[in-house]
C-alpha cells in the first residue's frame, strides 16, 4: 500500500545511460506523464524553479490535466532545470525509497540525453562545456579575451550575443593569467609546525577547472589556510569533473572524465592524502555524482569516500584538532549564501559554520537559489529567468548590507555580487561588499593570510 509522503533518507538508482530504454521516446514520454502527474497532484515545489511553474502551466492550460499536454512542450520544462537537486533533496516527498520512485532532477538528464542522442543539442552550450580546452587557449590570451567578455564592450558582446547566443548583459568568468596549478608550483607552501592539526593531515586540493583557470586566488586562499592550520598540501589537477558535461547529458563524456581523474587521485590517496574540492559543483561530481554514472569504477568509489567540501574540511579540523590562534574579527560582516550544490551535499551548512568560527563577527545565511545554473545564467534564452529566480536572493543580501558576499558556488557567487550592485545602484545605495568571494577566502583573510 502507498503512502503519502516519506521520512526516510532520500535514496539514488545508478543512471541506466547505457540501457537502450534510457532514450527510448515512448518510455521516456510514459515516464515523464507519470511523474508530471505525480508533481501536478503535489505541487510543494512550486517556488523552487521555473520549471515547475512551467509545468503547472501546461497541466493547467490542458483541458485533460498532463494527459492532454503536448510531449513537445515537456522541453519548455526540461530548459528549465538547473539540475540542482533541491525538489530531490529538500521538497520531494515522492524520492526512493517511497513507491512512486520519483527523481525529477535525473529524469531531465533522461530528457536531455535522449534530445542529444536525436542531434538536438545546443552548439554554444556544447563549447561552454570544453572547461579544459577553454582555459588551455584563454589563460595564454587572458587580457584578450577578458577584454572583449567584458559587459562593458558592447561591440564584441553584441556581436557575442548575435552569433552565440550568449546574452550581452551577462557578466562572464575572467580568466587569469596564470592557473592555479602553476601558482602553486611557483610558490611552495610548507605547514604551520605549530598548528594542532601539524602531522596528521594531509590534502590534495583538486584545482577544479574554475579555480585553475578563472579564480587560482581561491585555490591559493584554500591551500594558505589549510597549511596555517598544519595541513600538507598538494594541489591535483588531472582534468574537469565533468559537471558542464553532465548539464548537457553527455554522459558518455561524464564517464570518460571520471574514470580519468579518478585514476590519478587515488594514487594521491594511496599516499594518504584526502581529496579537497573548493566548489561545490565538483564535490558533488566527485562524492556522489560519478557513482551513479559509472557505479562499478573502484576508483571513484574510493574517491567519493576520500573526498571534502573545503569548508566540511576546515570544520572537520577545527572539531577534530583545534585551530591555531590568531582569528580576527570582520566586523563588517558577511553574507554567506549556502549553493544549492554544497547543499545537495547533505553535510550541513559548512560554509556557515565555518565563518562562525570568526570571533565577533556577524554571519548572515542566505539558504535560496542564485538562479545561475551553469550556461543557464549566461545564454540568451534563460539569462532572464536566471535573473527572476534568484531577485528574492539578491534583494535579501542587498538588505543584508554586509562588507562580503560569498558562495561555494563561483558562477552564484558572481551572478549575486552583479545583481546586488545593479539593485543598489537603482536604489541609489552603495554596495559595501567589492567583489564576490570564496568563503574560505574570508576565513584567510581573518587569519592575516590574505590582503
Amino acid at each position: 500500500m502507498s503512502k503519502e509522503g516519506s521520512l526516510d533518507a532520500p535514496t539514488r538508482d545508478p543512471i541506466a545511460w547505457r540501457d537502450p530504454d534510457f532514450t527510448d521516446a515512448e518510455k521516456l514520454d510514459a515516464e515523464m506523464r507519470r511523474v508530471f502527474d505525480i508533481c501536478h497532484g503535489c505541487r510543494r515545489c512550486f517556488n523552487l524553479c521555473d520549471s515547475f511553474p512551467r509545468l503547472f502551466d501546461l497541466v493547467d492550460a490542458s483541458p485533460d490535466e498532463v494527459h492532454g499536454v503536448k510531449s513537445e512542450d515537456f522541453s519548455q520544462v526540461v530548459e528549465a532545470c538547473t539540475l540542482c537537486d533541491m525538489c530531490f533533496m529538500t521538497k520531494c516527498p515522492y524520492v526512493p525509497p517511497h513507491p512512486f520512485h520519483l527523481d525529477f532532477p535525473h529524469l531531465m538528464l533522461r530528457y536531455r540525453a535522449a534530445q542529444a542522442e536525436a542531434g538536438k543539442t545546443d552548439f554554444t552550450a556544447r563549447q561552454l562545456a570544453q572547461m579544459d580546452r577553454n582555459g588551455r587557449f584563454a589563460v595564454p590570451l587572458s587580457p584578450l579575451v577578458n577584454w572583449a567578455s567584458d559587459t562593458s564592450n558592447k561591440l564584441t558582446r553584441g556581436a557575442m550575443e548575435a552569433l552565440t547566443g550568449i546574452d550581452r548583459t551577462a557578466p562572464l568568468p575572467k580568466f587569469a593569467s596564470q592557473t592555479f596549478m602553476r601558482a602553486d608550483k611557483a610558490d611552495p607552501a610548507t605547514p604551520n609546525p605549530s598548528a594542532p592539526a601539524f602531522g596528521k593531515r594531509k590534502a590534495a586540493l583538486f584545482a577544479t577547472c574554475f579555480d585553475n583557470y578563472n579564480k587560482p586566488e581561491t585555490g591559493m586562499a584554500a591551500r594558505a589556510v589549510l597549511n596555517h592550520l598544519g595541513v600538507e598540501t598538494r594541489a591535483a589537477y588531472p582534468g574537469c569533473c565533468g559537471m558542464p558535461f553532465l548539464e548537457q547529458a553527455e554522459l558518455a563524456r561524464v564517464a570518460e572524465q571520471a574514470a580519468k581523474v579518478s585514476r590519478e587521485l587515488v594514487k594521491l590517496i594511496d599516499e594518504g592524502y584526502d581529496i579537497v574540492a573548493p566548489t561545490a559543483s565538483c564535490g558533488l561530481m566527485l562524492k556522489f555524482e560519478w557513482a551513479l554514472i559509472v557505479p562499478g569504477n573502484e576508483d571513484v568509489k574510493r574517491v567519493a569516500k576520500a573526498t571534502f567540501d573545503i569548508d566540511e574540511y576546515v570544520v572537520d579540523i577545527a572539531k577534530k584538532h583545534g585551530l591555531p590562534d590568531g582569528l580576527k574579527s570582520l566586523p563588517e560582516g558577511v553574507s554567506v549564501h549556502l549553493a544549492c550544490h554544497a547543499r545537495a551535499q547533505n553535510m550541513g551548512p559548512k560554509a556557515a559554520e565555518m565563518l562562525r568560527l570568526i570571533p565577533d563577527t556577524p554571519i548572515d545565511v542566505i539558504e535560496r537559489c542564485s538562479g545561475h545554473g551553469g550556461t543557464f545564467g549566461v545564454v540568451k534564452t534563460t539569462r532572464d529567468s536566471a535573473v527572476k529566480i534568484g531577485r528574492t536572493t539578491f534583494r535579501t543580501a542587498a538588505a543584508q548590507a554586509r562588507g562580503h558576499i560569498a558562495s561555494d558556488c563561483p558562477l552564484a557567487a558572481e551572478h549575486l555580487m552583479h545583481n546586488v550592485r545593479a539593485l543598489n545602484e537603482k536604489d541609489g545605495k552603495p554596495s559595501p561588499a567589492r567583489e564576490a568571494e570564496h568563503p574560505i577566502q574570508i576565513f584567510a583573510r581573518a587569519f592575516g593570510l590574505a590582503e
